[in-house]
C-alpha cells in the first residue's frame, strides 16, 4: 500500500489513466511541465514524469515495469506540419505543455539534418493553428480527429523506423526520499489493475468514441516497461546526447 504521506502527480490525458486506477483520488493532475516543476520544488513526491526530465535530472529513482509507452504509431504525439520534412520546414510551434515530446522532435528531425525554429504555440483554436505544430496529448487527438489540412507525422511511428525500438514518454520518477519498496509495488498494483481494467476504459471514458478508445488505450499505448522499453530509453539517451543543440548532459536511469 502506498503511504498515505507520499504526494502523487499525474497528466490529465486520456493515456494515463489505467496507470492512476484506484488513486484518483490522491493524483494531482497537471500538464507535463507543470509535473516537472512540481517534482522539482518537492510539492510532490512521485510523478508520471516526462521521461526527459528523468533522463536531465539526477535523483529521481525510476519504478521499475511501468511506463506509457508505444510500439509505433502513438496518436497522441505528433508533428502537424503543412510544409514538407525537409529545409522548407523552418519554423515549429510547440504545446507549451510538452517536455519529452519536444526532445523527441529535435531528435528526429537532426537525424534528418533539419533544425528548425521553435516557437511557443499560443492557441489550440483551428483557425489560428500555425503551418507547422507538435501537439500532444488529448487536445493533439482532438486536433487529429477533426478537419484539418495538416499532414500528421506520428513521432512514435517515426522512431520504431529509425531505431526499431519502443519509445517510453513518461515514467513513474520519485524523489529520494520517496523511493520506498512499497511505493514502488503501490504503483505497479495500480497499472495491473488499470490494465486489467482496460475494457471499462474502453466502454466507459467520456473522451473520444468507444473505436478510438479501443485502438488508442488497446493498441496504440503499451504500459510495460521490459527490456525493449528500456533498450529505448537508452537508445534515446544516447540521441540526445548526439543531437541536442545547445548540448544538456543526461543521466543513466536508476530502477526500483
Amino acid at each position: 500500500m502506498i503511504p498515505d504521506t507520499v504526494r502523487i502527480g499525474s497528466v490529465p490525458y486520456l493515456n494515463a489513466v489505467p496507470l492512476t486506477c484506484g488513486l484518483e483520488g490522491r493524483c494531482s493532475f497537471l500538464p507535463p511541465s507543470t509535473l516537472a516543476a512540481e517534482l522539482r520544488s518537492g510539492r510532490i513526491d512521485a510523478a508520471l514524469l516526462s521521461v526527459t526530465e528523468a533522463l536531465f535530472a539526477p535523483g529521481y529513482p525510476i519504478v521499475d515495469g511501468v511506463a506509457i509507452a508505444s510500439d509505433g504509431p502513438v496518436f497522441s504525439v505528433f508533428l502537424a506540419h503543412q510544409d514538407p520534412l525537409d529545409e522548407r520546414l523552418t519554423e515549429v510551434h510547440l504545446d507549451p505543455a510538452s517536455c519529452t515530446s519536444v526532445n523527441l522532435l529535435r531528435v528526429l528531425l537532426a537525424a534528418r539534418g533539419l533544425s528548425p525554429r521553435f516557437s511557443p504555440l499560443a492557441d489550440y483554436g483551428r483557425e489560428q493553428m500555425p503551418r507547422n505544430v507538435l501537439l500532444i496529448g488529448d487536445p493533439a487527438i482532438r486536433f487529429a480527429l477533426g478537419p484539418h489540412p495538416h499532414q500528421i507525422w506520428d513521432l512514435g511511428a517515426a522512431w520504431k523506423e529509425w531505431t526499431g525500438l519502443p519509445f517510453v514518454y513518461a515514467v513513474w520518477a520519485v524523489r529520494e526520499a520517496a523511493a520506498t519498496p512499497a511505493l514502488a509495488n503501490g504503483l505497479r498494483a495500480a497499472r495491473e489493475q488499470g490494465v486489467n481494467a482496460m475494457s471499462h476504459w474502453v466502454e466507459h471514458r467520456p473522451e473520444f468514441t468507444r473505436e478510438f478508445r479501443q485502438a488508442y488505450l488497446g493498441g496504440h499505448i503499451r504500459y510495460g516497461l521490459g527490456d525493449r522499453e528500456k533498450a529505448g530509453l537508452e537508445r534515446f539517451r544516447q540521441a540526445l546526447d548526439t543531437h541536442l543543440i545547445p548540448p544538456r548532459p543526461t543521466v543513466p536511469l536508476r530502477y526500483f
